[in-house]
Protein backbone atom coordinates (compact mmCIF):
# COMPACT_ATOMS: atom_id res chain seq x y z
CA UNK A 1 0.00 0.00 0.00
CA UNK A 2 1.37 3.48 -1.17
CA UNK A 3 1.88 5.63 2.09
CA UNK A 4 -0.92 7.79 0.79
CA UNK A 5 -3.32 4.80 1.34
CA UNK A 6 -6.51 3.53 -0.78
CA UNK A 7 -8.36 7.04 -0.27
CA UNK A 8 -5.62 9.39 -1.25
CA UNK A 9 -4.71 7.79 -4.50
CA UNK A 10 -8.31 9.28 -5.55
CA UNK A 11 -11.14 11.22 -3.71
CA UNK A 12 -13.65 9.10 -5.72
CA UNK A 13 -12.08 6.04 -4.43
CA UNK A 14 -12.07 4.17 -8.79
CA UNK A 15 -11.48 0.91 -8.70
CA UNK A 16 -7.93 1.36 -9.94
CA UNK A 17 -7.42 3.36 -6.83
CA UNK A 18 -8.63 1.05 -4.08
CA UNK A 19 -5.93 -0.54 -3.11
CA UNK A 20 -6.45 -3.30 -0.53
CA UNK A 21 -6.40 -2.24 3.49
CA UNK A 22 -5.51 -6.00 4.43
CA UNK A 23 -2.60 -5.55 1.47
CA UNK A 24 -1.59 -2.52 3.21
CA UNK A 25 -1.89 -4.22 6.87
CA UNK A 26 -0.59 -7.85 5.79
CA UNK A 27 2.43 -6.86 3.27
CA UNK A 28 3.61 -3.94 4.42
CA UNK A 29 3.34 -4.13 8.30
CA UNK A 30 2.97 -7.83 8.66
CA UNK A 31 -0.03 -7.33 11.67
CA UNK A 32 -1.96 -10.60 12.00
CA UNK A 33 -5.68 -10.16 13.61
CA UNK A 34 -5.74 -10.31 17.24
CA UNK A 35 -8.57 -10.70 19.61
CA UNK A 36 -9.52 -7.90 22.44
CA UNK A 37 -8.87 -10.53 25.32
CA UNK A 38 -5.51 -11.41 24.11
CA UNK A 39 -4.22 -7.75 24.39
CA UNK A 40 -2.63 -8.29 27.77
CA UNK A 41 -0.37 -11.29 26.78
CA UNK A 42 1.28 -9.00 23.76
CA UNK A 43 4.11 -6.34 24.44
CA UNK A 44 2.70 -3.16 22.19
CA UNK A 45 4.99 -0.21 20.81
CA UNK A 46 4.22 3.01 23.47
CA UNK A 47 1.36 4.31 21.86
CA UNK A 48 0.83 8.52 22.35
CA UNK A 49 -1.74 9.09 24.92
CA UNK A 50 -4.11 10.59 22.35
CA UNK A 51 -3.20 7.69 19.92
CA UNK A 52 -6.21 5.19 20.85
CA UNK A 53 -8.80 7.91 21.16
CA UNK A 54 -8.01 9.08 17.39
CA UNK A 55 -8.08 5.43 16.86
CA UNK A 56 -11.68 5.13 17.71
CA UNK A 57 -12.75 8.72 16.37
CA UNK A 58 -10.93 7.12 12.99
CA UNK A 59 -13.37 3.95 13.66
CA UNK A 60 -16.80 5.61 14.42
CA UNK A 61 -16.43 7.98 11.42
CA UNK A 62 -15.80 4.60 9.42
CA UNK A 63 -18.17 2.49 10.82
CA UNK A 64 -20.68 5.63 9.84
CA UNK A 65 -19.65 6.15 6.50
CA UNK A 66 -20.65 2.17 5.73
CA UNK A 67 -24.61 3.07 6.24
CA UNK A 68 -23.63 4.17 2.53
CA UNK A 69 -24.49 0.71 1.33
CA UNK A 70 -28.38 2.01 1.16
CA UNK A 71 -26.86 4.08 -1.61
CA UNK A 72 -25.61 1.14 -3.48
CA UNK A 73 -28.76 -0.84 -2.77
CA UNK A 74 -30.52 1.94 -4.86
CA UNK A 75 -28.33 2.07 -7.31
CA UNK A 76 -28.78 -1.16 -8.21
CA UNK A 77 -32.53 -1.01 -8.54
CA UNK A 78 -32.32 2.01 -10.71
CA UNK A 79 -30.08 0.19 -12.95
CA UNK A 80 -32.35 -2.47 -13.12
CA UNK A 81 -35.32 -0.54 -14.00
CA UNK A 82 -33.79 1.26 -16.39
CA UNK A 83 -32.88 -1.84 -18.27
CA UNK A 84 -36.35 -2.99 -18.05
CA UNK A 85 -37.21 0.51 -19.60
CA UNK A 86 -34.38 -0.17 -22.26
CA UNK A 87 -36.40 -3.59 -23.26
CA UNK A 88 -39.55 -1.70 -23.25
CA UNK A 89 -38.45 0.97 -25.21
CA UNK A 90 -37.51 -1.63 -27.99
CA UNK A 91 -40.88 -3.53 -27.88
CA UNK A 92 -42.62 0.23 -28.05
CA UNK A 93 -40.39 0.98 -31.31
CA UNK A 94 -41.04 -2.52 -32.71
CA UNK A 95 -45.35 -2.17 -32.28
CA UNK A 96 -44.99 1.44 -34.04
CA UNK A 97 -42.91 -0.04 -36.88
CA UNK A 98 -45.17 -2.47 -37.64
CA UNK A 99 -48.08 -0.05 -37.67
CA UNK A 100 -46.24 2.04 -40.52
CA UNK A 101 -45.34 -1.15 -41.95
CA UNK A 102 -45.59 0.17 -45.68
CA UNK A 103 -43.60 3.61 -45.12
CA UNK A 104 -41.07 1.93 -42.98
CA UNK A 105 -40.24 -0.71 -45.44
CA UNK A 106 -39.42 2.01 -48.08
CA UNK A 107 -37.67 4.08 -45.45
CA UNK A 108 -35.28 1.43 -44.69
CA UNK A 109 -34.87 0.48 -48.15
CA UNK A 110 -33.81 4.18 -49.42
CA UNK A 111 -31.79 3.94 -45.97
CA UNK A 112 -29.91 1.52 -46.79
CA UNK A 113 -29.11 3.27 -50.58
CA UNK A 114 -28.08 6.26 -48.54
CA UNK A 115 -26.12 4.07 -46.01
CA UNK A 116 -24.17 3.01 -48.99
CA UNK A 117 -23.63 6.23 -50.76
CA UNK A 118 -22.60 7.43 -47.83
CA UNK A 119 -20.34 4.76 -46.96
CA UNK A 120 -18.36 5.54 -50.58
CA UNK A 121 -18.42 9.31 -49.51
CA UNK A 122 -16.66 8.39 -46.00
CA UNK A 123 -14.46 5.67 -47.76
CA UNK A 124 -13.46 8.13 -50.51
CA UNK A 125 -13.00 11.07 -47.99
CA UNK A 126 -10.99 8.60 -45.75
CA UNK A 127 -8.80 6.92 -49.01
CA UNK A 128 -8.20 10.88 -50.24
CA UNK A 129 -7.16 12.15 -46.87
CA UNK A 130 -4.69 9.46 -46.34
CA UNK A 131 -3.13 10.28 -50.15
CA UNK A 132 -3.02 13.88 -49.06
CA UNK A 133 -1.42 13.09 -45.84
CA UNK A 134 1.19 10.40 -47.46
CA UNK A 135 1.77 13.37 -50.84
CA UNK A 136 1.90 16.02 -47.82
CA UNK A 137 4.65 13.69 -46.48
CA UNK A 138 6.42 12.52 -49.19
CA UNK A 139 6.57 16.61 -50.02
CA UNK A 140 8.10 17.48 -47.25
CA UNK A 141 10.58 15.13 -47.10
CA UNK A 142 11.33 15.95 -50.77
CA UNK A 143 11.79 19.68 -50.02
CA UNK A 144 13.69 18.79 -46.75
CA UNK A 145 16.48 16.79 -48.90
CA UNK A 146 16.43 19.72 -51.93
CA UNK A 147 16.69 22.54 -49.10
CA UNK A 148 20.10 20.13 -47.69
CA UNK A 149 21.25 19.52 -51.15
CA UNK A 150 20.67 23.83 -51.33
CA UNK A 151 22.72 24.48 -48.27
CA UNK A 152 25.28 21.95 -48.84
CA UNK A 153 28.75 23.60 -50.41
CA UNK A 154 30.42 21.74 -52.24
CA UNK A 155 34.16 21.79 -51.03
CA UNK A 156 36.47 24.00 -53.29
CA UNK A 157 38.96 21.90 -53.71
CA UNK A 158 36.90 19.14 -55.86
CA UNK A 159 36.32 21.41 -58.33
CA UNK A 160 38.12 23.56 -60.32
CA UNK A 161 40.16 26.67 -59.13
CA UNK A 162 38.22 28.59 -62.42
CA UNK A 163 35.09 27.56 -60.77
CA UNK A 164 32.76 29.52 -58.90
CA UNK A 165 31.48 28.19 -55.45
CA UNK A 166 28.58 25.39 -56.04
CA UNK A 167 25.90 23.60 -54.04
CA UNK A 168 24.69 20.29 -54.82
CA UNK A 169 21.55 21.45 -55.83
CA UNK A 170 23.06 23.14 -58.71
CA UNK A 171 24.16 19.66 -60.15
CA UNK A 172 20.07 18.47 -60.36
CA UNK A 173 17.09 19.85 -62.17
CA UNK A 174 14.56 20.72 -59.96
CA UNK A 175 12.22 21.49 -63.23
CA UNK A 176 10.81 17.94 -63.29
CA UNK A 177 9.82 18.02 -59.05
CA UNK A 178 7.67 21.19 -60.07
CA UNK A 179 6.43 20.08 -63.12
CA UNK A 180 5.59 16.29 -60.86
CA UNK A 181 3.23 18.59 -58.04
CA UNK A 182 1.52 20.54 -60.72
CA UNK A 183 0.03 17.04 -61.98
CA UNK A 184 -0.74 15.93 -58.42
CA UNK A 185 -2.30 18.76 -57.48
CA UNK A 186 -4.49 18.81 -60.66
CA UNK A 187 -5.95 15.30 -60.05
CA UNK A 188 -6.11 16.32 -56.39
CA UNK A 189 -8.45 18.99 -56.97
CA UNK A 190 -10.69 16.80 -59.51
CA UNK A 191 -11.00 14.07 -57.02
CA UNK A 192 -12.25 16.68 -54.36
CA UNK A 193 -14.39 18.35 -56.71
CA UNK A 194 -16.20 14.62 -57.52
CA UNK A 195 -16.21 14.08 -54.02
CA UNK A 196 -17.99 17.32 -53.64
CA UNK A 197 -20.65 16.92 -55.86
CA UNK A 198 -21.42 13.33 -54.13
CA UNK A 199 -21.22 15.05 -50.51
CA UNK A 200 -23.75 17.44 -51.97
CA UNK A 201 -26.33 14.70 -53.58
CA UNK A 202 -25.98 12.55 -49.93
CA UNK A 203 -27.09 15.33 -48.26
CA UNK A 204 -30.03 16.31 -50.54
CA UNK A 205 -31.41 12.76 -50.39
CA UNK A 206 -30.38 12.47 -46.42
CA UNK A 207 -32.36 15.38 -45.55
CA UNK A 208 -35.57 14.37 -47.44
CA UNK A 209 -35.41 11.02 -45.68
CA UNK A 210 -35.03 13.09 -42.49
CA UNK A 211 -38.12 15.13 -43.38
CA UNK A 212 -40.17 11.92 -43.72
CA UNK A 213 -38.57 10.47 -40.81
CA UNK A 214 -39.79 13.82 -38.67
CA UNK A 215 -43.65 13.18 -39.93
CA UNK A 216 -43.38 9.43 -39.10
CA UNK A 217 -42.01 10.15 -35.98
CA UNK A 218 -44.37 12.74 -34.81
CA UNK A 219 -43.05 16.00 -33.57
CA UNK A 220 -39.29 16.36 -34.24
CA UNK A 221 -39.37 19.61 -31.68
CA UNK A 222 -40.68 17.29 -28.95
CA UNK A 223 -38.42 14.59 -29.49
CA UNK A 224 -35.27 16.84 -29.98
CA UNK A 225 -36.52 18.89 -26.40
CA UNK A 226 -36.33 15.08 -25.03
CA UNK A 227 -33.31 13.98 -25.75
CA UNK A 228 -31.42 17.55 -25.33
CA UNK A 229 -32.96 17.09 -21.97
CA UNK A 230 -30.76 13.92 -21.74
CA UNK A 231 -27.92 15.74 -23.37
CA UNK A 232 -26.26 17.59 -20.59
CA UNK A 233 -22.47 17.67 -20.12
CA UNK A 234 -22.99 15.05 -16.98
CA UNK A 235 -24.78 12.16 -19.21
CA UNK A 236 -23.13 10.28 -21.62
CA UNK A 237 -25.75 10.97 -24.50
CA UNK A 238 -25.62 12.15 -27.89
CA UNK A 239 -28.65 14.51 -28.52
CA UNK A 240 -28.55 13.28 -32.27
CA UNK A 241 -29.14 9.38 -31.42
CA UNK A 242 -32.47 7.36 -31.95
CA UNK A 243 -32.55 6.64 -28.21
CA UNK A 244 -31.00 8.18 -25.04
CA UNK A 245 -31.01 5.40 -22.51
CA UNK A 246 -28.70 3.42 -24.00
CA UNK A 247 -26.28 6.44 -22.85
CA UNK A 248 -28.18 7.06 -19.70
CA UNK A 249 -27.46 3.25 -18.75
CA UNK A 250 -23.96 3.40 -19.50
CA UNK A 251 -23.81 6.26 -17.67
CA UNK A 252 -25.75 4.88 -14.68
CA UNK A 253 -23.55 2.12 -14.93
CA UNK A 254 -20.46 3.84 -14.56
CA UNK A 255 -21.44 5.74 -11.82
CA UNK A 256 -22.77 2.42 -9.78
CA UNK A 257 -19.83 0.95 -10.62
CA UNK A 258 -18.22 4.28 -8.87
CA UNK A 259 -20.41 3.66 -5.75
CA UNK A 260 -19.91 0.19 -5.27
CA UNK A 261 -15.66 0.49 -5.50
CA UNK A 262 -16.48 3.73 -3.07
CA UNK A 263 -17.95 1.09 -1.17
CA UNK A 264 -15.36 -1.38 -0.80
CA UNK A 265 -12.34 1.06 -0.09
CA UNK A 266 -14.64 2.69 2.63
CA UNK A 267 -14.78 -1.39 3.91
CA UNK A 268 -10.82 -1.84 3.53
CA UNK A 269 -10.70 1.35 5.38
CA UNK A 270 -12.89 -0.15 8.18
CA UNK A 271 -10.57 -3.00 8.24
CA UNK A 272 -7.28 -1.12 8.78
CA UNK A 273 -9.09 1.05 11.90
CA UNK A 274 -9.48 -2.23 13.35
CA UNK A 275 -6.52 -3.74 12.83
CA UNK A 276 -5.06 -0.18 14.00
CA UNK A 277 -7.06 -0.50 17.11
CA UNK A 278 -6.19 -4.49 17.26
CA UNK A 279 -2.41 -3.22 17.40
CA UNK A 280 -2.72 -0.38 20.18
CA UNK A 281 -2.80 -1.04 23.74
CA UNK A 282 -6.02 -1.60 25.26
CA UNK A 283 -8.23 -1.31 21.83
CA UNK A 284 -9.22 -4.90 21.54
CA UNK A 285 -12.23 -3.93 23.45
CA UNK A 286 -13.06 -0.90 22.05
CA UNK A 287 -13.00 -2.68 18.12
CA UNK A 288 -15.49 -5.45 19.67
CA UNK A 289 -17.95 -2.86 20.79
CA UNK A 290 -17.64 -0.35 17.81
CA UNK A 291 -17.58 -3.55 14.97
CA UNK A 292 -20.65 -5.47 16.63
CA UNK A 293 -23.76 -3.77 14.07
CA UNK A 294 -22.20 -3.17 10.98
CA UNK A 295 -24.95 -1.75 8.71
CA UNK A 296 -26.57 -5.11 6.84
CA UNK A 297 -24.91 -6.69 3.55
CA UNK A 298 -21.37 -5.42 4.67
CA UNK A 299 -18.81 -7.60 4.95
CA UNK A 300 -15.79 -6.56 6.46
CA UNK A 301 -12.10 -8.13 6.41
CA UNK A 302 -11.20 -7.93 10.30
CA UNK A 303 -12.12 -10.94 12.57
CA UNK A 304 -12.47 -9.58 16.13
CA UNK A 305 -11.91 -13.44 17.08
CA UNK A 306 -8.48 -15.17 16.33
CA UNK A 307 -5.01 -15.61 17.57
CA UNK A 308 -3.71 -12.27 18.98
CA UNK A 309 -1.23 -10.47 16.91
CA UNK A 310 2.58 -10.42 16.24
CA UNK A 311 4.46 -7.04 17.91
CA UNK A 312 5.30 -4.43 15.55
CA UNK A 313 7.94 -2.35 15.60
CA UNK A 314 7.43 1.40 16.44
CA UNK A 315 8.41 2.32 13.18
CA UNK A 316 6.06 0.31 11.56
CA UNK A 317 2.79 1.37 13.47
CA UNK A 318 3.61 5.13 12.76
CA UNK A 319 3.67 3.90 8.74
CA UNK A 320 0.52 2.33 9.59
CA UNK A 321 -1.14 5.09 11.27
CA UNK A 322 0.36 7.87 8.83
CA UNK A 323 -1.99 5.58 5.79
CA UNK A 324 -4.92 5.67 8.37
CA UNK A 325 -4.61 8.90 8.87
CA UNK A 326 -4.48 10.46 5.29
CA UNK A 327 -7.39 7.81 4.33
CA UNK A 328 -9.66 9.17 7.13
CA UNK A 329 -9.35 12.62 6.26
CA UNK A 330 -10.91 11.99 2.96
CA UNK A 331 -13.81 10.08 3.83
CA UNK A 332 -16.28 12.74 4.11
CA UNK A 333 -14.97 13.46 0.56
CA UNK A 334 -15.46 9.93 -0.37
CA UNK A 335 -19.22 10.25 0.98
CA UNK A 336 -19.94 12.96 -1.00
CA UNK A 337 -19.41 11.46 -4.04
CA UNK A 338 -21.40 8.38 -3.26
CA UNK A 339 -24.23 10.94 -2.67
CA UNK A 340 -23.81 12.87 -5.57
CA UNK A 341 -23.72 9.82 -7.99
CA UNK A 342 -26.85 8.50 -6.41
CA UNK A 343 -28.59 12.20 -6.74
CA UNK A 344 -27.01 12.00 -10.73
CA UNK A 345 -28.36 8.61 -11.11
CA UNK A 346 -31.63 9.77 -9.76
CA UNK A 347 -32.10 12.98 -12.25
CA UNK A 348 -31.10 10.63 -15.01
CA UNK A 349 -34.19 7.99 -14.07
CA UNK A 350 -36.49 11.18 -14.48
CA UNK A 351 -35.35 11.37 -17.90
CA UNK A 352 -35.46 7.97 -18.94
CA UNK A 353 -39.46 8.51 -17.69
CA UNK A 354 -39.88 11.74 -19.77
CA UNK A 355 -38.39 9.55 -23.00
CA UNK A 356 -40.66 6.68 -22.52
CA UNK A 357 -43.36 8.69 -22.50
CA UNK A 358 -42.74 10.13 -25.90
CA UNK A 359 -42.64 6.65 -27.39
CA UNK A 360 -46.47 6.65 -27.01
CA UNK A 361 -46.62 9.34 -29.15
CA UNK A 362 -44.82 8.49 -31.73
CA UNK A 363 -47.06 5.84 -33.64
CA UNK A 364 -49.54 8.82 -34.85
CA UNK A 365 -48.07 11.05 -37.47
CA UNK A 366 -47.19 8.10 -39.84
CA UNK A 367 -50.06 8.28 -42.40
CA UNK A 368 -48.85 11.89 -43.76
CA UNK A 369 -45.34 10.71 -44.80
CA UNK A 370 -46.53 8.98 -47.91
CA UNK A 371 -46.63 11.78 -50.43
CA UNK A 372 -43.01 12.83 -49.47
CA UNK A 373 -41.77 9.41 -49.69
CA UNK A 374 -43.11 9.57 -53.62
CA UNK A 375 -41.60 12.72 -54.38
CA UNK A 376 -38.21 11.35 -53.50
CA UNK A 377 -38.29 8.34 -54.49
CA UNK A 378 -38.56 10.08 -58.19
CA UNK A 379 -35.01 11.38 -57.16
CA UNK A 380 -33.16 7.55 -56.57
CA UNK A 381 -32.44 6.96 -60.16
CA UNK A 382 -30.10 10.55 -60.24
CA UNK A 383 -29.00 9.46 -56.48
CA UNK A 384 -27.13 6.09 -57.48
CA UNK A 385 -26.17 7.42 -60.63
CA UNK A 386 -23.78 10.06 -58.62
CA UNK A 387 -22.30 7.51 -56.87
CA UNK A 388 -21.60 5.23 -59.67
CA UNK A 389 -19.83 8.39 -60.80
CA UNK A 390 -18.06 9.06 -58.09
CA UNK A 391 -16.44 6.05 -57.57
CA UNK A 392 -15.38 5.77 -61.10
CA UNK A 393 -13.66 9.33 -61.02
CA UNK A 394 -11.62 8.79 -57.77
CA UNK A 395 -10.29 5.36 -59.36
CA UNK A 396 -8.76 7.52 -62.17
CA UNK A 397 -7.56 10.21 -60.33
CA UNK A 398 -6.03 8.29 -57.38
CA UNK A 399 -4.43 5.84 -60.14
CA UNK A 400 -2.62 8.51 -61.67
CA UNK A 401 -1.84 10.29 -57.62
CA UNK A 402 -0.28 6.80 -57.06
CA UNK A 403 1.78 7.01 -59.65
CA UNK A 404 3.25 10.80 -59.44
CA UNK A 405 3.68 9.21 -55.95
CA UNK A 406 5.68 6.65 -56.25
CA UNK A 407 7.78 9.16 -58.83
CA UNK A 408 7.94 11.72 -56.12
CA UNK A 409 9.34 8.89 -53.68
CA UNK A 410 11.51 7.77 -56.13
CA UNK A 411 12.70 11.20 -56.30
CA UNK A 412 12.93 11.67 -53.07
CA UNK A 413 15.36 8.79 -52.37
CA UNK A 414 17.58 9.52 -55.35
CA UNK A 415 18.07 13.12 -53.71
CA UNK A 416 18.78 11.10 -50.52
CA UNK A 417 20.92 9.17 -51.96
CA UNK A 418 22.80 11.84 -53.42
CA UNK A 419 23.17 13.84 -50.39
CA UNK A 420 24.22 10.45 -49.05
CA UNK A 421 26.44 9.44 -51.07
CA UNK A 422 28.61 12.94 -51.03
CA UNK A 423 29.24 12.61 -47.56
CA UNK A 424 30.53 9.25 -48.77
CA UNK A 425 32.69 11.03 -50.88
CA UNK A 426 33.79 13.08 -48.25
CA UNK A 427 34.72 10.14 -45.94
CA UNK A 428 36.29 8.28 -49.25
CA UNK A 429 38.47 11.15 -49.37
CA UNK A 430 39.54 10.93 -45.99
CA UNK A 431 40.24 7.68 -46.78
CA UNK A 432 42.70 8.02 -49.43
CA UNK A 433 44.40 10.94 -47.96
CA UNK A 434 45.19 8.37 -45.10
CA UNK A 435 46.13 5.78 -47.49
CA UNK A 436 48.07 8.41 -49.16
CA UNK A 437 49.81 9.08 -46.00
CA UNK A 438 50.86 5.87 -44.66
CA UNK A 439 51.92 4.79 -48.07
CA UNK A 440 54.01 8.07 -47.58
CA UNK A 441 55.19 6.52 -44.58
CA UNK A 442 56.01 3.23 -45.72
CA UNK A 443 58.07 4.72 -48.58
CA UNK A 444 60.28 6.88 -46.40
CA UNK A 445 60.83 3.87 -44.48
CA UNK A 446 61.87 1.63 -47.28
CA UNK A 447 64.14 4.25 -48.65
CA UNK A 448 65.87 4.95 -45.59
CA UNK A 449 66.71 1.02 -45.25
CA UNK A 450 67.80 0.89 -49.06
CA UNK A 451 69.82 3.74 -48.18
CA UNK A 452 71.32 2.06 -45.15
CA UNK A 453 71.78 -0.88 -47.14
CA UNK A 454 73.81 0.93 -50.02
CA UNK A 455 76.31 2.52 -47.59
CA UNK A 456 76.95 -0.81 -45.71
CA UNK A 457 77.61 -2.44 -48.72
CA UNK A 458 79.79 0.19 -50.19
CA UNK A 459 81.72 -0.14 -47.28
CA UNK A 460 82.27 -3.75 -47.43
CA UNK A 461 82.89 -3.73 -50.88
CA UNK A 462 85.49 -0.81 -50.74
CA UNK A 463 87.04 -3.21 -47.65
CA UNK A 464 87.06 -5.95 -49.52
CA UNK A 465 89.04 -4.42 -52.68
CA UNK A 466 91.91 -2.82 -49.75
CA UNK A 467 92.50 -6.53 -48.19
CA UNK A 468 92.22 -8.70 -51.50
CA UNK A 469 92.01 -6.56 -54.43
CA UNK A 470 95.94 -6.73 -55.01
CA UNK A 471 95.89 -10.27 -55.46
CA UNK A 472 93.10 -11.08 -57.41
CA UNK A 473 93.34 -10.15 -61.56
CA UNK A 474 91.37 -7.65 -62.57
CA UNK A 475 89.62 -9.75 -65.27
CA UNK A 476 89.14 -12.94 -62.89
CA UNK A 477 85.54 -11.49 -62.58
CA UNK A 478 84.29 -8.27 -64.87
CA UNK A 479 81.89 -7.31 -61.88
CA UNK A 480 84.20 -7.00 -58.72
CA UNK A 481 84.60 -3.50 -59.20
CA UNK A 482 80.82 -2.67 -59.75
CA UNK A 483 79.10 -0.58 -57.32
CA UNK A 484 76.44 -1.65 -55.25
CA UNK A 485 72.78 -1.43 -56.59
CA UNK A 486 70.40 1.68 -55.50
CA UNK A 487 66.74 1.54 -56.40
CA UNK A 488 64.19 4.36 -57.08
CA UNK A 489 60.66 4.07 -55.91
CA UNK A 490 58.00 5.57 -57.78
CA UNK A 491 54.54 5.48 -59.02
CA UNK A 492 53.50 3.36 -62.21
CA UNK A 493 49.98 4.48 -63.00
CA UNK A 494 50.85 8.46 -62.38
CA UNK A 495 50.45 10.46 -59.45
CA UNK A 496 46.86 11.12 -57.82
CA UNK A 497 46.37 14.41 -56.30
CA UNK A 498 43.76 14.03 -53.06
CA UNK A 499 41.48 17.30 -52.94
CA UNK A 500 43.15 18.99 -49.69
CA UNK A 501 39.75 18.51 -47.66
CA UNK A 502 40.19 19.70 -43.70
CA UNK A 503 39.65 16.76 -41.24
CA UNK A 504 37.07 18.49 -39.25
CA UNK A 505 34.89 18.36 -42.65
CA UNK A 506 35.63 14.60 -43.11
CA UNK A 507 34.86 13.59 -39.08
CA UNK A 508 31.42 15.64 -39.76
CA UNK A 509 30.63 13.71 -43.02
CA UNK A 510 31.96 10.83 -40.98
CA UNK A 511 29.09 11.73 -38.34
CA UNK A 512 26.48 12.07 -40.35
CA UNK A 513 26.99 8.55 -42.47
CA UNK A 514 27.11 6.73 -39.09
CA UNK A 515 23.82 8.47 -37.73
CA UNK A 516 25.02 10.21 -35.08
CA UNK A 517 24.90 14.02 -36.47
Amino acid sequence: MQASGCLAEHSGLRASASVSFDEASTDKHQLPMVSSNASASVRYPSPAPSSLDTLVSHLVASKRSLSSIEHVWRANEIVTSTRLHLEASVITSARTSFLRAGITNQLHTLGKVHTHSKAIEFEGAQEYGEVLRTLDEADKRLKATLESLRTTMVEHSLRPTSDQRKTLLDFVDEGGVDKLLAAVEASANAAKEAHTELVETNVGFRNGLGQIQKIIDGSEERRRQALKEASSESLNVDATSESPIPGILQSMEDRAKDMADNLESLVKHFDLCVTAIKHTEGGGDAAQRLTDDLPEGVAVGEEMGGPPPEPISDQEREEMLDVLAKDAEQVEEVLTETRDHINEMETLFGYVSVYMSQLDHEHSDVITAFGQLETLETRLHAFVAQSQVFVMKWDDEKAKINERMEELESLGDFYSGYLSAYDHLLVEIGRRQFMEQEMEIVLQDAMRKLDTLYEEDSSKREAFKNDYGDFLPVDIWPGLANAPLQFEIKPINGIEKVPDISKSIIQRAIRRVEGKA
